[in-house]
């Protein structure tokens, strides 16, 4: 526990940097706006917060947070679970849902506090832009006090605020790859028509084809490994219904009237949302309690037998690192930074993230007379992204992460360990398909209402 607050300490030096609002940056970082450096720091909690969650999980450190009092002591006590004999297997998930707690509670008192701020005139925009020290100081105490709450229902009840809200993170994902890939189609296209440069044709394409072929390629292996000739139906109706989705979304990017109605939309955003359908899709077989429909990666690498139940179905021990995990978190940072940074020109993402078309970088940074590099106040007239969904972001980010890490595991009563549920597959499976659902009304709005405005 010391070494986790010491690496939040450490963190903590790194944000003071940053100084009260208006930010003062230290020399050695560049100028920028404040909107940026403010989200940029938030998300930097968010990260830190994840770095501590992740070490509490980590091998051996189950000794060091048993001696925590009242933690774990003597068996543990879940609701309907009590006296587990071995408290190994349950004090990493106990770690990482009170740290995530935590954090959940932190962003969600900010979302609270800055609900309808309109420019950084209002008081509140210097407490979202500055107090870097006592924002920090607010974590640490939140994160101590959720140590010492009783279990009781508090896990089984937490688990199900954590599927909806990572339900709707998934979602958010989406979103903000749908941003990505239209930003990143229409910077290349223009690219390559300013410069009468094919090679960005041939990135385009390069990278498209390099997604579909990932994704089919996936689609195969789930086929192969994921599906039973006897069994898994609901798996045989999972990849074939994401499969035909995933082709519909692809020829409806290159219709004519979608392509009159926005130019710069192709098969690029399309392969990349198929490829992340597709990894959801995943995410979710894993989480079968269905051991013949779930087979380890070990195990298919090994060439052991699927029917056999993985460590965590016997109690002795959690394997909570697992490769659908790890690709969560990457694109999980991918996507924190990226909402951090981002300046989309696309209209309707950026009404779903209530955001302003090139507010966090239309303006430069300003160095000060004494030489130093400042952040420049560019929300005086009017913020440039909303600070209360921001919050919110985050605050279902903290959820996430700790289903992700936690393999969205749930004490189970009967056999008195940790296991998968049908549930979590449910939860994933709903959230790629109105994902998709999103990201086939971004192509199909401008052609149903022509009269609005969806550039």
């Amino acid at each position: 526990m010391g070494a986790c607050l010491a690496l939040c300490s450490l963190a903590s030096c790194a944000s003071c940097l940053c100084g009260s609002a208006p930010c003062l940056l230290c020399g050695c970082c560049p100028s920028s706006n404040n909107s940026v450096i403010t989200r940029l720091v938030f998300s930097l909690f968010l990260l830190m917060g994840t770095v501590v969650s992740v070490i509490m999980i980590l091998p051996g450190m189950e000794t060091q947070l048993r001696k925590i009092p009242g933690f774990c002591q003597g068996g543990a006590s879940f609701y309907g679970i009590e006296n587990v004999a071995n408290c190994d297997v349950l004090v990493g998930y106990k770690s990482v849902y009170r740290m995530c707690f935590a954090m959940t509670c932190f962003f969600f008192l900010f979302c609270i506090i800055m609900i309808r701020v309109r420019s950084s005139k209002d008081c509140r925009a210097a407490i979202q832009n500055g107090f870097w020290f006592f924002k920090f100081l607010i974590l640490v105490g939140i994160t101590v006090g959720a140590f010492f709450i009783p279990d009781g229902t508090f896990h089984n009840v937490w688990f199900y605020f954590g599927m909806i809200g990572s339900f709707i993170f998934i979602i958010i994902q989406l979103i903000l790859l749908i941003d990505f890939a239209h930003s990143w189609n229409k910077g290349w296209v223009e690219r390559a028509e300013e410069n009468d440069n094919k090679c960005w044709y041939a990135g385009l394409f390069t990278f498209t084809f390099l997604n579909y072929a990932l994704a089919f390629t996936a689609v195969v292996l789930f086929y192969v490994y994921y599906t039973q000739p006897d069994d898994c139906a609901e798996h045989k109706v999972f990849i074939s219904l994401n499969l035909i989705f995933c082709i519909i979304v692809s020829v409806v990017s290159i219709l004519p009237k979608i392509q009159e109605a926005q130019p710069f939309s192709g098969l690029l955003q399309a392969s990349l949302i198929s490829l992340y359908t597709m990894y959801v899709t995943w995410s979710a077989m894993t989480n079968n309690p269905n051991r013949r429909c779930n087979p380890s990666l070990l195990s298919l690498v090994s060439n052991t037998s699927t029917t056999q139940p993985p460590a965590d179905s016997t109690g002795d021990h959690v394997q909570w690192w697992d490769a659908q995990g790890i690709v969560g978190l990457i694109i999980f940072l991918f996507c924190t930074l990226y909402a951090s940074i981002r300046s989309s020109s696309n209209n309707q993402v950026n009404k779903l993230m209530q955001t302003e078309e090139g507010g966090a970088s239309d303006r430069e940074g300003m160095v000060g007379g004494d030489g130093v590099h400042r952040a420049i106040d560019n929300e005086e007239d009017a913020v440039t992204y909303s600070y209360s969904v921001f919050h919110f972001h985050l605050c279902l980010a903290s959820l996430y992460i700790m289903m992700t890490l936690t393999n969205w595991y749930q004490p189970d009563t009967t056999t008195q360990t940790m296991t998968s549920t049908m549930p979590a597959v449910w939860v994933k499976m709903c959230s790629s398909w109105l994902g998709l659902g999103l990201y086939l009304w971004t192509l199909i709005a401008p052609v149903i209402f022509p009269d609005r405005e969806f550039s």
